[in-house]
């Protein structure tokens, strides 16, 4: 382990995370393994508690370590990542690399369409139902994001969670109901989650998320699901493709 050089501009605190990030990435330190506590880095590198934790865990919030309440501080493993780059259901899509995942159906509900929803799916009537379907999803055992879809429900008669269980929802749409997702507008922003997102995802209140917007398509350009997702940044990561 280089040392911290204590007549640099540079801060205290941000030498050493670049210090333990520099072992992570020459794999001196692996996914799992415990790093040095914080009264060893203390005594390496003569700097105060303060230093150490503040170092981290900011390596902590980028989720390069993780911490066990009792037994210390570990290297995060790779994260897995989600490409940004197709129109796919998340499942199919993490499945695609290799990860195990589940769908935890929260709430399913028929609810009158708002002004809004009315609006995204071209509904005219003021007492037009959608359906509200919240669900959780676990990408090898962790909980991944929260999502909430809406449905415009008379295109969708005998939509059920029954029909939905251990399913795609792209794959309902397509064997059930011949509807085809062609493309979709997705913006995507940070936010503050809250108490309720926070302990469903089992990350601390007030953590860093990503808040997605989707609006899909079908093939004549219909609006056939819209979708707010809450996704954990902690552990995960997207990926962007972009071609000249």
């Amino acid at each position: 382990m280089r040392k911290i050089i204590k007549n640099s501009p540079v801060p205290l605190y941000y030498q050493l995370k670049e210090i333990l990030q520099e072992m992570i990435d020459n794999e001196e330190l692996k996914a799992n393994d415990p790093i040095p506590t914080e009264r060893e880095l203390c005594e390496i590198h003569g700097i105060s508690r303060m230093t150490a934790r503040e170092a981290i865990m900011a390596l902590v919030n980028e989720g390069v370590l993780y911490r066990e309440q009792g037994r210390g501080t570990f290297v995060a493993g790779p994260k897995p990542k989600y490409r940004l780059t197709e129109l796919r259901g998340m499942t199919e899509d993490m499945e695609r690399m290799g990860h195990r995942v589940e769908t935890e159906i929260l709430s399913f509900v028929t609810v009158p369409a708002t002004k809004t929803i009315r609006s995204l799916f071209a509904i005219e009537r003021d007492d037009a139902p959608v359906y509200r379907i919240e669900r959780l999803r676990i990408v090898d055992g962790e909980p991944y994001a929260l999502e909430t879809v809406w449905l415009d429900a008379d295109r969708l008669p005998g939509m059920s969670r029954e029909r939905l269980e251990g399913r795609s929802l792209y794959d309902v749409l397509r064997r059930d109901y011949s509807l085809q997702p062609r493309s979709a507008r997705q913006t995507f922003e940070p936010v503050i989650m809250s108490d309720y997102e926070a302990s469903l995802l089992r990350v601390e209140s007030a953590s860093l998320a990503l808040l997605f917007h989707q609006t899909t398509y079908g093939e004549s350009e219909e609006v056939i699901e819209y979708v707010k997702s809450i996704y954990r940044v902690d552990r995960y990561k997207f990926e962007i493709f972009l071609r000249a």
